[in-house]
């Protein structure tokens, strides 16, 4: 088997934790790659052939790096915890080797969590229209630009127009990311078994526009209205999606062509998380 480590590089303790982990690995006989650092590598992809198990080492947003590198291969992936909430993670600093033994060992339990597959449109001055496709593990979210003008934007569910919205912006969500941007914004935490999406107006000027729940089939598109000529963002887990030169119109999300194998310690670990994380129960 081949591991891959994904380490947060601003980090000290968590590098330390990941060359720890490559000696224990390199002792037994594994093969270890690494993922470059994106700072110093911005370009580069990383090449997951032969890849069997992903470590991340930092906090969630590491591990949603890791997860973007594994993409819809179905790669399982376990998250060692250096953090601030570490909600995705399973394992601790003083944990990962055996956490990772387990993982090897086939000991450890499998979350299958629903992917998006987003395909966002852009427009050129000269009216070519462009395409960009990203994965995503926990959402796409439309907001306004630095200068926080309202947005005006229409919805859409599998053709079907829900309605013209006005205000801050929109979130579309994984069951995975329920927990993130989508909660900020109003929506519920939702178990890691739906398969659906999490679709939650941001700051909407009415009060009649509500958080809703698609099927897994569903197909969401968020179109750019052109009753306002504001600078308006896509975001896939947080990372801008954008081309230069060119203006976004149109974005289209649905479910992804693969799960993410994220594992765990049990299949109730996501409600340990929930009261831990949200309801201060690891605080007594």
């Amino acid at each position: 088997m081949k591991v891959l480590l994904v380490p947060n590089y601003a980090r000290a303790d968590a590098m330390k934790g990941a060359k720890q982990l490559e000696g224990w690995l390199l002792a037994h006989d594994v093969e270890v790659q690494w993922a470059h650092d994106k700072k110093l590598y911005p370009n580069k992809v990383v090449d997951t052939t032969g890849v069997g198990l992903a470590v991340s080492f930092g906090g969630d947003g590491t591990l949603l790096r890791a997860a973007r590198i594994v993409g819809y291969s179905e790669i399982p992936l376990v998250g060692v915890s250096y953090g601030h909430l570490g909600f995705l993670t399973c394992a601790g600093p003083d944990d990962a080797i055996s956490t990772v033994e387990d993982a090897i060992a086939h000991r450890m339990h499998a979350s299958h969590r629903t992917t998006l597959d987003i395909e966002v449109e852009f427009e050129t001055e000269d009216g070519a229209r462009l395409t960009k496709r990203r994965f995503a593990l926990n959402d796409l979210s439309l907001t306004h630009g630095s200068r926080g003008d309202m947005i005006v934007f229409d919805v859409s569910v599998s053709g079907h127009y829900v309605d013209t919205l006005r205000g801050d912006g929109f979130v579309v969500s994984t069951a995975t990311g329920s927990t993130g941007y989508a909660l900020a914004a109003g929506g519920p935490i939702v178990t890691p078994e739906f398969q659906g999406m999490i679709c939650v107006p941001v700051a909407p000027h009415t009060i009649l526009a509500r958080a809703f729940l698609t099927s897994s089939t569903d197909v969401v598109e968020l179109k750019i209205n052109p009753e306002r000529n504001v600078e308006r963002l896509f975001f896939a887990d947080g990372q801008p999606i954008v081309a230069e030169g060119a203006k976004p119109v149109r974005a289209t999300i649905r479910r992804g062509p693969g799960d993410l194998v994220l594992l765990d310690r049990s299949s109730k670990s996501f409600y340990h998380s929930v009261s831990r994380v949200f309801y201060g129960r690891g605080k007594e």
